[in-house]
Parts: structure tokens; C-alpha cells; sequence
């Protein structure tokens, strides 16, 4: 049975764009296993994912095919297998509880992704909880005036490994411009939810000195705007009066990697479109 595929698309929105891209496959065999759509009134544009089992068509077949009707509704588009494990680069500093978390669900399969290198600003040393294994570490410093050439580096590990996606599990280093948008569109990062309230070292300490009841944590495409990228996925907890700082980090920690975790499957899998300054997300 051939692997299912995925068509991902956005357009200006009009008139008949469901049946047309749903006739195109049911005349080449295609059976629709899920569709989802979206019609953003604010933006006039048209979102659309669509899994389906090709048949006996080819993907490059397909592609091909479906160019002529993609040109006639001006739409950017994307057809991708479903399951196979992307490349992905995994970039962190002291904390490793979100790297940990990915690499466990990695090899659970839970993740389709194939972990290419993990990048530290620390050395290896500083990973005491992850079990790295045999993916490949590199040990990259950011030294005063040399972060323009470590960022170098990373740039071409990334080429050299042919990496699909960055996640920043934890990475404290705030990235150029040059670097966001290099990596534009495919680099995600996770914050806790204070910023920008409470910025700067300790938040979560700051949080409870203000007696917060709600602390939570946020996904989000990396760009230009430090932590202001296209938010793919967010979770809370409730808090007491009763929680210490400490506790507040433990809790933190754990909505910190699961979101992070669930930003990446939904990116995997294809599910998120970018819409401006705000995400598409199809859940599945």
C-alpha cells in the first residue's frame, strides 16, 4: 500500500476551490483519508490540508498534475509523504528537559523525525538527564565577538546535514536577524508565557512574587521579533497561593516540554500553515 500524502495549500479565497482540489484527486483514484479548511474572513485567504491515499498515482505525477491547477487559484502549496521522518537539528544550552523529552518520544515513535545533530553553546557535560545516544553532538561556544561565526557554523551544520527543521529545546541565545530568517518558516523555539511580563532572569520566581494563579508556556515560529513569532501551540496550568517558586519551575518544566513536543509533531506532520503574523493549525 502506497504511504499516504499530504496536500497542504493557501490561496485568496473563492468560489469552489474544495471541489475542484477534491475532484482532482477522486479522478486520479485518490481516496481522502482527512480534509480540513479554513477560510480566514480578516485575510480574504483560503487554508487547506488534505491527507490521502494516492493510489496507484506517483507523487511526482501528481505534482505534476496538479501544477496547472494550483497556477489557476494562485496557490502556495506542498505535497509531502505523510510519515516520513523529517530532519531535525536540536539546538540547547544547560536545561535538557525538552531535548530529553524529544528524543524519548523519538524513539518511542511518537515523533516521525530523524534527529541529525544536537547543537550545545555548553559541552556535553552540561546534558546530565538526556540520553543522547548516537546522535551527534557538537559542542559549538558563543565567545564575546564570535557569535557571528558560531551562528556560521550552525548555518552550515544545518546545510550539511540536510536539517528540515530547528528546534531550540531550551537554546538561551537569542538569534540574529541574519539567523531568524535564514531559518524562517522553519525554526521553533519555547518560551514560558510571562514574556514579555516578566522578562529577564527567574520568571517564574518573578510570577509568584506577583501571586500569578495561571503560568503556561508557548510555541512559536522564531523571526525577527524576539518571541513574537507565529504562535503554533500553547498550554496553562492553575496555580495556587499555596505553590513555591520551586514548585512553580517543576510545573513549568513539564508544560514546557509538552508543548514544545506538540508544536513539533503538528509541524511534522504538516498541519500548520503560516497566515501572516499568526498560524493555520489543523489538529489531528
Amino acid at each position: 500500500m502506497p504511504a499516504p500524502l499530504v496536500l497542504t495549500l493557501a490561496c485568496p479565497d473563492r468560489p469552489g476551490i474544495t471541489a475542484r482540489v477534491t475532484s482532482f484527486l477522486f479522478e486520479r483514484g485518490g481516496n481522502v483519508l482527512e480534509a480540513q479548511q479554513f477560510n480566514d474572513a480578516a485575510s480574504g485567504r483560503f487554508f487547506m490540508r488534505v491527507e490521502f491515499d494516492p493510489g496507484t498515482v506517483a507523487r511526482e505525477v501528481l505534482r505534476a498534475e496538479f501544477a496547472p491547477l494550483a497556477g489557476e487559484f494562485a496557490m502556495e502549496w506542498k505535497l509531502a509523504l505523510r510519515d516520513r521522518p523529517r530532519r531535525v537539528m536540536l539546538l540547547v544550552s544547560k536545561f535538557d528537559h525538552c531535548l530529553a523529552d524529544l528524543l524519548y518520544r523519538w524513539r518511542i515513535g511518537e515523533l516521525a523525525m530523524e534527529p541529525v545533530a544536537v547543537v550545545c553553546n555548553h559541552p556535553r557535560g552540561v546534558l546530565t538527564h538526556t540520553n543522547i545516544g548516537d546522535v551527534p553532538f557538537h559542542h559549538l561556544p558563543v565567545t564575546p565577538g564570535a557569535k557571528e561565526a558560531q551562528e556560521a557554523q550552525v548555518r552550515a551544520l544545518a546545510e550539511d546535514t540536510g536539517a528540515e527543521l530547528v528546534v531550540l529545546a531550551r537554546y538561551m541565545q537569542i538569534l540574529s536577524d541574519e539567523q531568524a530568517a535564514h531559518f524562517s518558516g522553519r525554526c521553533i523555539n519555547i518560551h514560558h508565557s510571562f514574556l514579555p511580563g516578566f522578562k529577564g532572569a527567574k520568571p517564574y520566581h518573578q510570577a509568584h512574587a506577583r501571586g500569578v494563579k495561571m503560568i503556561g508556556a508557548t510555541a512559536h515560529y522564531v523571526t525577527r521579533d524576539l518571541d513574537e513569532g507565529p504562535i503554533i501551540h500553547q498550554d496553562v496550568e492553575a496555580i495556587s497561593h499555596a505553590d513555591t517558586p520551586e514548585e512553580l519551575v517543576r510545573k513549568g518544566r513539564d508544560i514546557e516540554r509538552r508543548v514544545l513536543a506538540e508544536a513539533v509533531r503538528l509541524h511534522l506532520e504538516e498541519r500548520v500553515l503560516l497566515n501572516g503574523s499568526r498560524t493555520v493549525v489543523f489538529k489531528g
